[in-house]
């Protein structure tokens, strides 16, 4: 009789802790989920939903037994304030989860979507995996690139991530931080937006990498005023419109609090059919103290390609650089830029004045340099390989080891090389983008290695004194000039 008993208050037991409503096991774990259909926490209907969210968000900041906030799809959020989120959150969901700006939404400028939750800033921020709709078409009467409803914008925090987040249509930036530490954007897609991908502001320690961004109206990722700073791996394009946008990446350094931007690398990075330049570099600090400490700049191993599409703007061009120092263009492959591959120029809109006396120096080494074409916009006098319109600003471009071919109106213009060569440099495969080098003893073709029946000029060519010891063997223990230069890829010498 008592195993009866004891048998029938085990039963009972079990059906009520089966009965406790799905919900409340939601918060038993670390998780707290939002819905708009089936289970959560927080149910959403689609109208208002930033109550719901900025509700969980608020659990997770002040209780440290929860750590993230969760969005179920398929779902479309819409929100019509901005969403708060702490220190030590994570704020993701699935793909199918979406964030949208409701039409005519009215807020003031510089409102974003996401932001942190204390105007003193929060540390330990990670936003992952759903999507963003910025909701263009729904807010119109809004100007692009005006500062009105970023998608995420951060100020005063430390170690933000960034990360699977499909973000578009937007009136501003992806991810805007200023004074941030420790920012981590990657494996991000970014599709006309109203400003720039990344815009960090007077940050450090900013990495982006294996994003694939569509610029409209500025640029891929763009970095002001900040230091030590990695950009890589990341694929930039802009569609052809007006509203298409400047340049794929923007270095900028000027303004109120420039400081020191002397720690920047920009590497293995995909640039191609952009509206403005692939890559600008531009210095207008006139503070005494720290107008000379933009320097040290290392762009190397990447691809531009039909860079500097823009007809209204003389600007364009594959780099365009002024004002930063010792900046190093190594092993890189242009390919069809509009007006030069490389120019030493500032927009017309702006007139420095570059008083450094030890001048700004752009090293140009074991890169290719193709099929420049005349710029759209006045087109006199543009198509050559390198130009250098500061000369008498104390702007000195070197050319090392380069190969220049079939430039339109030539190769230099106020510039030469005495060790540069003018010869194909014999593509795997141009007109597909593949830029790896002909040989006779191997080739990548980006399974295995493949044998051509003719071999590039340019394999153990490069500067004598670049570091080579990471091409295959045989090679010739000497840089191969192009992309693939000093890396497991690149093609091997002639045996």
């Amino acid at each position: 009789m008592l195993k009866l008993e004891l048998g029938i208050l085990l039963l009972v037991g079990f059906l009520l802790l089966a009965s406790i409503p799905t919900a409340l096991c939601a918060t038993s774990s670390s998780t707290v989920y939002v819905a708009g259909s089936g289970t959560g926490t927080y149910k959403c209907d689609g109208k208002d939903d930033q109550v719901q969210i900025n509700q969980a968000l608020k659990l997770v900041a002040s209780n440290s037994k929860y750590t993230t906030v969760y969005l179920k799809g398929p779902f479309t959020y819409v929100i019509d304030d901005t969403l708060l989120i702490g220190s030590n959150t994570i704020l993701e969901g699935d793909s199918n989860a979406v964030i949208k700006l409701a039409n005519n939404a009215g807020w003031t400028t510089t409102k974003p979507l996401i932001q942190q939750m204390s105007s003193s800033g929060n540390s330990n921020i990670i936003v992952r995996g759903f999507e963003v709709n910025g909701n263009r078409d729904g807010n119109s009467k809004v100007s692009l690139g005006k500062g009105y409803y970023n998608i995420m914008y951060f100020t005063n925090c430390n170690n933000i991530q960034v990360y699977n987040m499909y973000m578009h249509d937007g009136l501003g930036d992806g991810l805007r931080t200023n004074n941030c530490k420790n920012i981590q954007f990657y494996n991000n897609k970014i599709y006309k937006l109203g400003h720039d991908g990344l815009f960090a502001i007077r940050s450090q320690n900013v990495q982006a990498w294996k994003n694939t961004i569509t610029c409209r109206t500025n640029s891929g990722l763009r970095i002001w005023n900040s230091n030590h700073v990695r950009l890589y791996s990341n694929v930039i394009d802009s569609f052809y419109d007006w509203s298409a946008g400047g340049p794929g990446i923007q270095i900028e350094k000027g303004g109120t609090g420039a400081g020191t931007m002397d720690d920047i690398s920009i590497y293995d990075n995909i640039i191609h059919n952009t509206y403005g330049p692939g890559i600008w570099l531009f210095n207008y600090d006139t503070t005494s103290a720290t107008k000379d400490l933009g320097k040290n700049v290392h762009i190397s191993h990447n691809v531009f390609y039909s860079t500097g599409t823009n007809p209204s703007i003389t600007w364009v061009g594959g780099i365009i650089t002024s004002g930063f120092h010792d900046t190093l263009v190594e092993n890189n492959v242009f390919d069809g830029a509009y007006h030069a591959a490389i120019a030493n120029l500032y927009p017309e809109s702006y007139s420095p004045s570059y008083s450094s006396k030890s001048g700004y120096t752009t090293i140009v080494r074991n890169n290719i340099i193709v099929n420049t074409l005349k710029r759209k916009k006045s087109p006199s006098g543009t198509g050559y390989g390198v130009i250098n319109y500061l000369a008498s600003k104390n702007h000195k471009l070197a050319l090392q080891y380069n190969c220049l071919y079939k430039n339109a109106a030539g190769n230099y213009k106020v510039c030469t090389s005495t060790t540069d060569i003018y010869v194909n440099p014999l593509f795997a495969d141009q007109t597909n983008h593949d830029y790896h080098l002909k040989s006779t003893s191997g080739r990548w073709n980006g399974k295995t290695w493949v044998k051509d029946t003719v071999i590039s000029p340019c394999i153990d060519a490069g500067y004598p004194s670049s570091a080579y010891s990471s091409e295959p063997k045989p090679n010739g223990n000497r840089i191969n000039i192009g992309r693939y230069g000093n890396t497991i890829y690149a093609s091997k010498s002639k045996l």
